[in-house]
């Protein structure tokens, strides 16, 4: 069995709390703090402990695991009153997990080296599912030596580790062109299956086509089938999506590239987001193109 040693986890919700729960199991002692108290407590029961601030929680970890949703947050776990950078010990590690712009890594990863802690980027991907039984894919962007320390515990996390480069902000980069896809090809599932009902075909019918032919997409089958079925419930909220094709149009523009399909996806979030649907799964985005009035009849001229 590889040796284990204390982690803490700053965030535990869908994914930080899958996270959290897949190490208890496999035997590492795990600390959790969530600005909502009651996420944090429900990891007690599979034997995390559940400290009542930041600092408490990060104080005695060998890698803090910092799993929020942006910049902000991030910012406010690291370098706020109690934060990480001012409880943990030197030469211990703080691993980025959400979905980040590449400059804000960068920066973080900057601002951590006084304090004496190193940087892992390692945004994560593949779903609540798959953080839980640890098979989701981590984008791993740190110095060699720091990898290698660490190596039990990134493994333990991810059967799919991708080892992107030395250089932090690279993992960054790497989930936004995923994440562009992936909300491209949303977008794309979207549309497909509300024409599909507008031709008045049977739309699980057709999305089954669809899943065994070339038009088949991971989260287009994923999303999908969930929406067709009613689920809106949020195991990825509309919100992320949104954030992240932004950021990684934002990235392209940054590196001089500017593609056809990119901010036309990052449109239609903003706009379902704005729409209200920015609380449910993104999988309402489906909903919100066959009730929308540009789409649902055709385009008027």
């Amino acid at each position: 069995m590889a040796p284990t040693f204390p982690v803490s986890i700053i965030g535990v919700g869908n994914m930080g709390g899958g996270m959290a729960r897949n190490l208890l199991a496999r035997g590492w002692p795990v600390s959790v703090f969530d600005a909502d108290t009651e996420k944090a407590k429900k990891m007690e029961p599979f034997g995390a402990l559940a400290p009542a601030d930041i600092a408490q929680t990060a104080i005695n970890s060998v890698v803090t695991i910092v799993c929020v949703v942006d910049a902000q947050q991030t910012r406010a776990v690291l370098f706020g009153a109690g934060g990480v950078a001012d409880s943990m010990q030197l030469g211990r590690t703080v691993m980025l997990c959400p979905t980040l712009a590449p400059q804000d890594v960068e920066q973080f990863a900057k601002e951590l080296i006084p304090y004496g802690l190193h940087t892992i980027d390692a945004p994560m991907s593949g779903g609540p599912s798959r953080a839980l039984d640890g098979s989701m894919s981590l984008m791993v962007a740190c110095g060699q030596s720091v990898f290698e320390r660490h190596r039990a515990l990134i493994e333990a996390l991810s059967s799919q580790v991708f080892r992107i480069s030395e250089q932090p902000g690279d993992g960054a980069r790497t989930k936004l062109v995923n994440n562009l896809l992936a909300g491209i090809n949303l977008v794309g599932a979207a549309e497909a299956m509300a024409m599909a009902q507008q031709m008045g075909l049977d739309p699980r019918q057709t999305l089954g086509v669809i899943e065994a032919s070339s038009g088949q997409s991971w989260i287009g089958s994923d999303r999908m089938r969930r929406a067709l079925a009613g689920d809106f419930e949020p195991r990825a909220h509309m919100s992320l999506l949104t954030k992240d094709t932004r950021l990684a149009v934002q990235a392209a523009q940054a590196a001089g590239f500017e593609g056809p399909l990119g901010t036309a996806a990052r449109d239609v979030f903003a706009q379902a987001c704005s729409a209200g649907l920015d609380g449910l799964d993104d999988g309402a985005l489906l909903s919100w193109v066959q009730n929308h009035p540009r789409y649902k009849g055709g385009a008027k001229t």
